[in-house]
């Protein structure tokens, strides 16, 4: 009876947080002028110069959010620079036709394995870096963990908090809410109070952005947590050069996770913390001294100036 009660749990425990139906898998994808293109459509925004860029960046945007959202005022620095940007919306958020729908851990990650694989087919003559931003770093650490074909991995405020590092409470009640009450969106009003950022009038026009997905749902807390244990496990396994980015004011991740999984990245590595900024670091009225940070630390690859130098 024991045993059978375990497996029960387990297997409770293993459909909590799971997908919205069946997500077909990307497969080989391919860049389109406003989508990454498998078996379905991924919205996407590019942001380039007229020059050949140097350099390539995936970016991963954050939970509730989408490409430009995050990413547009950052992108069209990095173009300035030779970066090229590309963007998309990641299943479930933004601008795609299924939004509102959580499309799994898993789907997730093998969406950022076909697009960085979209983009080098698209750039095979410059290197390609893996970008993510809170959920979207937590998606980038575990696909470069897992075997992503990227040159290197920048991390944004990540969400990384999982594995033995996550409280069994916290745990347990996204797990309960997850088996009990899947959809229910939670608003956190009169419970959490947390401010994104100092950048009061890009908050108030995130707040009154029709795309922009607010109010969790349980199924999505449990779903974020599975992408944080997947995280936690594949940051061991990193072989790309990575830069972390954390904001010293961030009142949405806490300090000591993001720097465990630092640590525990076995390739070289670097970690910047700004003392002045918050969660959303590309927006945060400091934001420009991120966008220089991570482009010269793209630049400086040595594969970066080999490219630079053969053109």
């Amino acid at each position: 009876m024991r045993a059978l009660a375990l497996l029960s749990l387990f297997l409770f425990t293993a459909c909590a947080g799971g997908p919205v139906g069946a997500p077909s898998p990307m497969g080989p994808s391919k860049i389109e002028k406003d989508a990454i293109v498998g078996a379905t459509r991924l919205p996407l925004s590019v942001w380039r110069s007229d020059q050949p860029p140097m350099a390539a960046l995936l970016a991963l945007h954050g939970f509730g959010d989408y490409g430009p959202s995050t990413y547009a005022r950052a992108a069209e620095y990095w173009a300035t620079r030779g970066i090229a940007t590309y963007a998309y919306d990641q299943r479930g958020f933004g601008r795609g036709e299924t939004r509102g729908a959580w499309p799994g851990a898993e789907t997730l990650i093998a969406d950022a394995k076909a697009a960085t694989a979209a983009v080098r087919k698209a750039h095979p003559d410059i290197p390609v870096f893996l970008l993510g931003h809170s959920m979207g770093g937590g998606v980038a650490l575990a696909a470069a963990g897992e075997g992503v074909a990227a040159d290197g991995l920048i991390l944004a405020a990540p969400a990384v908090w999982g594995g033995e590092r996550l409280a069994l409470p916290y745990r347990a009640a996204a797990w309960a809410g997850a088996l009990i009450l899947p959809d229910r969106r939670w608003t956190g009003e009169g419970i959490v109070r947390i401010q994104a950022s100092d950048n009061i009038d890009m908050l108030r026009a995130l707040g009154g952005d029709p795309i922009y997905l607010r109010n969790p749902s349980s199924r999505e807390f449990m779903g974020l947590i599975r992408i944080m244990d997947r995280a936690a496990a594949a940051a061991p396994k990193v072989s790309a050069p990575t830069l972390t980015l954390w904001g010293a004011k961030d009142e949405v991740l806490e300090r000591a996770p993001i720097e465990a999984a630092h640590e525990a990245i076995p390739s070289p590595k670097r970690m910047e913390i700004y003392p002045e900024g918050w969660h959303l670091l590309f927006r945060d009225l400091q934001a420009e001294i991120v966008w220089r940070d991570v482009a010269e630390w793209v630049l400086d690859r040595p594969q970066v100036r080999l490219a630079e130098i053969e053109d």
